[in-house]
């Protein structure tokens, strides 16, 4: 059976992807990563490598599609698989000095819970039931970080890797996938960096933002299935519509 290693992405714990790891252990030999207290992609991409097996699928959600394609830049041939989830290639932006940097002076002068009900509502794009469904889950997990962390983190996002040149040297499956309502890193987004890629698949699901995952993890695994099911030698590039039922 084959490792597939699940990275989590900024203020995230094994909440994001704890449905679809649990969806997906009759095809693969699932592990969850997650970075506190990190503040470098590069560093996190290194601890990816010194605990992974030998040869590993890789998906990475948000800040964790990043840290999935610095680990493929350094250790290209043990990466069988990529897939990069409600993620992007972008280099920083201006505007993100300020609006970061205000998230992280609320989470030191307000605390958690306050980041959490600013930062979360606005990545959501499920349904209100769904929302209200998931939302106690993923302010936990906000509450259980640290507003330290937080800023680590931060600065790993500020002063990320180049990432754009990656995607044209990828020779393994590939998957995008996001949500059709992320506003944070939309469809469009994902439809570029497949045209900068060689061999990916766009998979767009509906009725989910930013946190996709945790919004619709039906869909999501069943993506991922699919991925894990391609043969190594080719996939198809199309944009295939996943239905959140």
């Amino acid at each position: 059976m084959q490792s597939l290693l699940l990275l989590s992405g900024l203020l995230c714990d094994e909440t994001i992807w704890s449905d679809v790891a649990r969806r997906l252990t009759d095809r693969a030999d699932v592990r969850i990563i997650n970075f506190p207290d990190f503040k470098s992609i590069m560093d996190m991409a290194e601890h990816v490598l010194q605990g992974a097996p030998d040869s590993f699928a890789l998906a990475g959600h948000s800040m964790g599609g990043r840290v999935a394609l610095e680990v493929l830049r350094r250790a290209p041939s043990r990466v069988t698989r990529i897939a990069l989830l409600n993620t992007g290639v972008h280099p920083r932006r201006d505007a993100e000095f300020e609006s970061r940097g205000r998230l992280v002076t609320l989470a030191r002068e307000r605390g958690m819970a306050a980041l959490a009900a600013e930062w979360l509502p606005p990545m959501m794009g499920a349904s209100a039931s769904r929302v209200a469904e998931v939302m106690p889950s993923l302010t936990a997990m906000v509450e259980r970080q640290t507003a330290q962390s937080f800023a680590s983190q931060t600065v790993a996002m500020l002063e990320r890797p180049e990432a754009a040149s990656i995607l044209p040297t990828i020779a393994v499956p590939t998957l995008l996938l996001s949500g059709t309502a992320d506003r944070w890193s939309p469809l469009a987004q994902h439809a570029e960096m497949q045209r900068q890629s060689r061999r990916a698949t766009l998979v767009a699901v509906e009725d989910a933002g930013h946190m996709a995952p945790i919004e619709q993890p039906a869909a999501v695994a069943t993506a991922l299935a699919e991925w894990l099911r391609a043969a190594p030698a080719a996939m198809p590039q199309r944009v295939s519509p996943v239905d959140a039922n």
